[in-house]
C-alpha cells in the first residue's frame, strides 16, 4: 500500500481554473479516516470558507462534507492545501493548483504565449508520512468508538474556548498532545523525496517549446522546503509574484521558490536545444539519497533537427568519428555501440 492522501485520486489534486469574479463552489466529501479541511492559499474567501479547523470551522470528519463558496479573486496563481494535520496531510499530497484568469491579462498582452505550464513542487518524508498516518488512524478509529460510547472527553481534541480553560485542564492533569509523556518519538519530517507534479525524476514532466515561442510556467511551493530553481541555456522573465503580474518584469536565470510561494514566469525559446531545469540544491534532485533524481526536468525544443539528437556525431568524444582518436586500439573487431551507449544512438 501506498501511504498516500489525494484529492480525487489525484496528486496534485485538480487544478481549478476559473475567471476572475466567478462565482465558486467546491463540494468536499471526505472519504478518508482522517480529518481534513481546504484552505484556499491567495484567495480571497470569507473567513468562514478559510479551511482553518477551530477558526473557521469544524473539521470534515469522516464520511462527511462541506461546501466551500467564495468569488474567484485575486488573480493569478494560487492554489489549495488541507490544514488539518498540515506537516503530514501537505506531504502526503493534498494540493492542488487554482488559477484564477484574467480575461485582460497584463502579462499576455506583454508576453504573446500560447502555451502555459503549471509546476507543483513537494517535499516529502516517507517514513514520517508512513509513521504519522497510521498513528492518525489508530486515534481516530479510537475517537469514533468513544463517541459512539458516549466517553468521548473533549479534552481529547486539544481544543479550548480560552486560555483560561487551557490552563485549567493543564491543573486538572491534562496533558497536552505534544508533552514528552505523550509524544513519542519526537521528530520533525527530514525531507528524502522531492516531486513535481506528483512524480520525481525520471517521471517529472516536460516543458516543450519551440523556436521563437514564449511560453508562461506558474511556479508553485506546496512543500516545506525552499527550491532554488534554475534554468539551464536561458534567463526568463518574472512577471508575477504570488499572483500579482509584475509591472516591471526582469530577467533571471535562478529563482528561490520558498514555502508557500508563487512565481510566474515567461521562457523565450531563443536557444534551441534540451535543456534541464531544476533545483540548484542538489540535495532536492535526488531520490532517497540518490542522484539524479527529485525536481529534476527538461525544456525540450520541439523543433530539434533530426540531425542535432544523434549522439556519437555531437558528443564531442573522438572515438565515436571513424579515423579519429583510435591509435594504438584493436579495431580487428567492431565496436558494439549499443552497448557502449545503453540504448540507441539519439536522444
Amino acid at each position: 500500500k501506498y501511504h498516500t492522501l489525494a484529492f480525487n485520486d489525484m496528486i496534485p489534486g485538480p487544478e481549478i481554473r476559473v475567471d476572475y469574479g466567478d462565482k465558486v463552489r467546491v463540494k468536499f466529501k471526505n472519504k478518508t479516516g482522517i480529518n481534513h479541511t481546504i484552505h484556499w492559499h491567495g484567495i480571497y474567501v470569507p473567513w468562514r470558507m478559510d479551511g482553518v479547523p477551530y477558526v473557521s470551522q469544524l473539521p470534515v470528519m469522516p464520511e462527511n462534507e462541506f461546501i466551500y463558496e467564495f468569488e474567484a479573486k485575486p488573480v493569478g496563481t494560487h492554489f489549495y492545501h488541507c490544514h488539518w494535520g498540515t506537516v503530514m496531510h501537505m506531504q502526503a499530497g493534498m494540493f492542488g493548483s487554482i488559477i484564477v484568469e484574467d480575461p485582460d491579462d497584463p502579462i499576455k498582452k506583454q508576453f504573446p504565449y500560447e502555451r502555459e505550464y503549471t509546476l507543483v513542487y513537494g517535499a516529502h518524508d516517507v517514513n514520517y508520512i508512513r509513521n504519522e498516518m497510521n498513528r492518525m488512524l489508530d486515534r481516530m478509529k479510537e475517537r469514533n468508538y468513544l463517541m459512539k460510547e458516549g466517553r468521548f472527553d473533549p479534552t481529547r481534541w486539544a481544543v479550548f474556548n480560552n486560555h483560561d480553560q487551557f490552563a485549567e485542564s493543564i491543573k486538572n492533569g491534562w496533558e497536552p498532545p505534544y508533552a514528552l509523556s505523550r509524544r513519542a518519538p519526537a521528530s520533525l519530517p527530514q525531507a528524502d523525496w522531492f516531486t513535481v507534479n506528483g512524480k520525481s525524476y525520471p517521471e517529472t514532466p516536460y516543458l516543450f517549446i519551440k523556436s521563437g515561442e514564449k511560453i508562461r510556467v506558474r511556479l508553485i511551493n506546496a512543500g516545506a522546503e525552499i527550491h532554488n530553481l534554475h534554468l539551464h541555456g536561458h534567463d526568463f522573465w518574472m512577471v508575477a509574484d504570488d499572483g500579482i503580474p509584475l509591472s516591471h518584469p526582469w530577467k533571471r536565470n535562478t529563482v528561490p521558490l520558498t514555502p508557500g510561494k508563487t512565481f510566474d514566469i515567461i521562457i523565450e525559446g531563443d536557444n534551441r536545444g534540451i535543456w534541464t531545469f531544476h533545483d540548484h540544491d542538489t540535495r532536492k534532485v535526488t531520490n532517497n539519497g540518490l542522484y539524479p533524481g527529485g525536481n529534476l526536468l527538461a525544456l525540450v525544443y520541439e523543433d530539434l533537427p533530426e540531425d542535432e539528437l544523434i549522439i556519437t556525431k555531437h558528443s564531442g568524444n573522438t572515438m565515436f568519428n571513424k579515423g579519429m582518436g583510435m591509435e594504438g586500439m584493436d579495431m580487428g573487431k567492431p565496436m558494439n555501440m549499443d552497448k557502449m551507449l545503453f540504448g540507441d544512438d539519439k536522444l
